[in-house]
């Protein structure tokens, strides 16, 4: 309650005061771009690319990431700002706009953080989003699926080279069959991550299909 009262929680866009469980006013949520993207959907922007990494069942973005853009500012302050709590505002546009229709997947997984990364955040930024999903679609959720084995700097640290040095980097920590899985990540690029991530799965799977959600692409 004194916390509240001496730091008053405010629009990331116009910093004007705001409910305490709110990330923008409803002014500037007119300023996100999201992607209009549809799941079930044969073609989307992010299906189009997903689809020359791995063979990608499904895809979709919540948002699009353009430099200096308020998705980049809300995906910044959820990563590097200890606002965990955005995770679940994500969820929550994200679960507005989101059909599975008949393809419901079966499981959702989310990209792992090394454990020193881990440590020095205190927290993945993704496990409220997929848990929030999870709960509404009622699919399970396993954080622990994936496991990262390669310690490296932050993403918006790398350069485009850096960023294709992912190789071996993930490890499934047991095998899956005969399921669809949902894999989550925050931000998609070059594509590098999710599709390392894919293709462990499916070498190491049986009868295994992948989908991909993620809170932004860029654009």
């Amino acid at each position: 309650m004194i916390f509240d009262f001496l730091f008053p929680n405010r629009c990331l866009d116009c910093n004007q005061l705001i409910d305490k469980n709110e990330i923008v006013c409803d002014l500037c949520m007119e300023n996100i771009h999201f992607s209009n993207h549809q799941f079930t959907e044969i073609s989307n922007g992010l299906k189009d690319k997903v689809s020359l990494l791995f063979p990608v069942e499904n895809a979709f973005s919540l948002m699009l990431y353009e430099k200096e853009s308020l998705s980049q500012k809300i995906i910044h302050q959820l990563k590097y700002n200890h606002r965990e709590k955005i995770g679940k505002n994500l969820a929550e546009w994200t679960i507005g706009k989101l059909e599975f229709g008949d393809r419901k997947p079966d499981l959702i997984v989310t990209v792992p953080l090394h454990p020193k990364k881990l440590k020095q955040r205190g927290y993945n930024q993704l496990h409220s989003f997929g848990n929030e999903l999870s709960k509404h679609f009622d699919i399970p959720v396993n954080h622990d699926l994936l496991q990262r084995n390669k310690h490296s700097r932050a993403q918006v640290k790398k350069d485009q080279k850096d960023r294709l040095k992912t190789k071996n980097v993930y490890q499934l920590t047991e095998k899956i069959s005969d399921k669809h899985l949902l894999l989550i990540d925050d931000v998609f690029t070059t594509g590098n991550t999710s599709s390392n991530i894919a293709w462990e799965i499916l070498r190491n799977s049986d009868n295994v299909k992948v989908s991909l959600l993620v809170m932004a692409m860029d654009v």
